[in-house]
């Protein structure tokens, strides 16, 4: 009798065991390409946003226009959501006073504080995701290789026991077998090219909020330290 050989013919052979290999592999490749495709979604269109806000956001002429402008567009990006949370401190500042504890040491402070927790906030935000993209990367190709190692001791059992030892019906079920690595490579390769592109993204990213939050803090500090100074927004340069 032929022995029928392929992927069809191991997937329906394979134990408990293999099966639950397999579909643990199955989620993680899932669960990737999930992420892969809505957060390179999600990014494109926080980029293009933040691309657009910054755009306006450079031809404001005060703090004041800045602070209109705010309250009638509701923050969609992270640069958006930075500037808002530096102009209702400042906001805050000058209505309630310097009084509260978390504005102890002065305006300055209380300034840094607030745009920090925003880059924070950014920044564990931006994360969402990557601990899934990690995993996958770094653990399927062993998960793949257990379920080879396994497939592999059934198949040489079930061929002592059958007395045909010969090549051909060796070479059939180790075969099959590889399978496995196979299917724990294909999880595990997109998986981290995913995480390392995320990465350098978020990088980039924060490094750039970074930069506005430091000219976003010149210039609500210099507002707010001098009110007969009126310094005009696109004055400082635009972030890259």
């Amino acid at each position: 009798m032929s022995h029928e050989l392929g992927v069809a013919n191991f997937i329906a052979n394979v134990d408990t065991v293999g099966k639950t290999v397999l579909v643990f592999l199955l989620v993680l490749s899932v669960a990737s390409w999930y992420l892969i495709v809505t957060k390179s979604l999600a990014n494109w269109l926080e980029a293009r946003r933040a691309k657009i806000f910054l755009d306006k956001f450079w031809q404001e002429h005060s703090i004041e226009s800045l602070r209109l402008s705010l309250q009638k567009n509701k923050p969609n990006n992270a640069f958006s959501n930075l500037a808002t949370e530096g102009v209702d401190a400042l906001r805050n500042a000058n209505t309630h006073g310097l009084q509260k504890l978390a504005a102890a040491g002065g305006m300055s402070e209380f300034m840094t504080r607030a745009l920090r927790n925003g880059v924070d906030q950014e920044s564990a935000r931006s994360e969402y995701g990557l601990t899934i993209l990690a995993t996958a990367g770094s653990a399927s190709p062993y998960i793949g290789l257990f379920g080879t190692v396994w497939a592999i001791y059934h198949a040489l059992v079930n061929i002592g026991l059958s007395g045909q030892g010969t090549l051909d019906k060796v070479a059939g079920p180790v075969g099959e077998a590889l399978i496995m690595t196979a299917i724990g490579l294909a999880v595990a390769i997109p998986a981290v090219f995913a995480y390392n592109a995320f990465n350098r993204r978020n990088r980039m990213w924060l490094a750039k909020l970074d930069a506005f939050a430091h000219d976003l803090f010149v210039m609500l500090t210099i507002g707010a330290t001098d009110e007969k100074s009126k310094p005009e927004l696109k004055s400082v340069g635009e972030v890259s």
